[in-house]
């Protein structure tokens, strides 16, 4: 039951991120259970019970979905007590809200670059929970078809089903994309790539999405004037900075042998046979430079802490990341002077598509 009812949850990286911050016992795990309406975190008159942030994912409307997380107080102690205090300052890389629980704030302010709320023992969590909701967070999201499609339009979208698809299901950014089209009052036309002309004929659709892999041949087979981009790149439009994508793919061609590069991914799942960033990528890289490079891979929130010998970061679309997320890994590569690039758009060079028309 875990694994289906998890199909039933919104996305992680579609959710507001809530932390909640403070000193040790200043109430932090209390209010996060009375917040929550469960016991998600042990509440003890013991400094320092909370030692890792611990997650609950909820609604709260208007807010809609959130993840909220409790975290160890910031005056920890000793040297596991440093450790404690690190992770949880870790979790402001992911979160879009502060609640900062009790006195202290101002000696861990210049931490805190995101909306801050102050809570005191006794005060109403109702109240809390209605000024979190009236907040205007600055790193929304835009939605993913903002612009390209509108009500009654039909959207193609081709997922090809190969030894790499999960079975008895389609990959995340395939449902969210499905999903959003019904929102618009859109129409979604799903299909694998050898039908494309069929359907085109038949729906004639506003625009198709396709998945990068199969990029060259979607577009071979799709009427010229249809335009065409791919999940992966929505996602990057949507979670990233196409402006910084562009400047990335410049860097390609100038990449020697031995160069190391770094192929991030924001989730976490087994590699199949054909693996789009283990195998597939480093593929496409070979073939547009003709060069033998080094691969270092990251996923889930394991991006690594140096990119001082990288010279090419190739990221996936970022459908499990925070719109926050995405740009902080994107601040990161651009300060260490690293070129970054999207997965779609990289596949779509490989593959021979007209990069100005695909990204949308």
């Amino acid at each position: 039951m875990g694994e289906l009812a998890s199909l039933n949850f919104t996305p992680r990286g579609s959710r507001i991120h809530i932390a909640f911050f403070g000193l040790r016992n200043a109430g932090k795990s209390t209010l996060v259970n009375a917040f929550t309406n469960s016991d998600i975190a042990i509440v003890s008159e013991v400094a320092g019970t909370t030692t890792d942030p611990v997650s609950k994912a909820m609604e709260i409307l208007p807010l809609g979905p959130c993840t909220i997380t409790d975290t160890a107080g910031l005056d920890d102690e000793g040297a596991l007590g440093e450790l404690r205090v690190e992770k949880s300052l870790a979790v402001l890389k992911t979160a879009d809200v502060a609640v900062w629980v009790g006195e202290g704030f101002e000696k861990w302010r210049h931490y805190f670059k995101i909306p801050v709320l102050k809570y005191n023992r006794g005060e109403s969590v109702e109240a809390l929970k209605a000024a979190i909701a009236g907040l205007k967070l600055a790193e929304t999201p835009p939605p993913l078809l903002e612009g390209l499609v509108s009500k009654g339009d039909t959207v193609l979208c081709v997922c090809p089903i190969d030894e790499s698809a999960p079975k008895g299901r389609l990959i995340l950014p395939q449902q969210q994309v499905i999903r959003e089209c019904l929102d618009l009052g859109a129409a979604a036309v799903v299909c694998q790539p050898a039908l494309v002309s069929a359907m085109a004929d038949k729906y004639s659709p506003r625009l198709a999405i396709t998945d990068s892999q199969a990029f060259g041949e979607v577009r071979r087979l799709l009427p010229y004037e249809i335009r065409l981009t791919s999940f992966s790149i929505l996602f990057a439009r949507q979670k990233g900075d196409l402006s910084a994508y562009r400047e990335g793919l410049k860097a390609i061609p100038k990449l020697q042998a031995g160069d190391k590069v770094l192929i991030a991914e924001g989730c976490t799942h087994h590699r199949q046979c054909n693996d789009i960033g283990a195998v597939k990528i480093p593929k496409a890289l070979k073939k547009l430079t003709g060069k033998e490079l080094k691969f270092e891979f990251a996923s889930g929130a394991n991006f690594t802490a140096d990119l001082a010998d990288v010279k090419l970061v190739v990221h996936c679309g970022a459908c499990m990341l925070t719109r926050r997320e995405m740009l902080g890994r994107i601040g990161k590569a651009t300060l260490a002077g690293v070129p970054i690039v999207n997965y779609g758009m990289l596949l779509a060079l490989a593959q021979g598509v007209d990069l100005e028309s695909a990204m949308v």
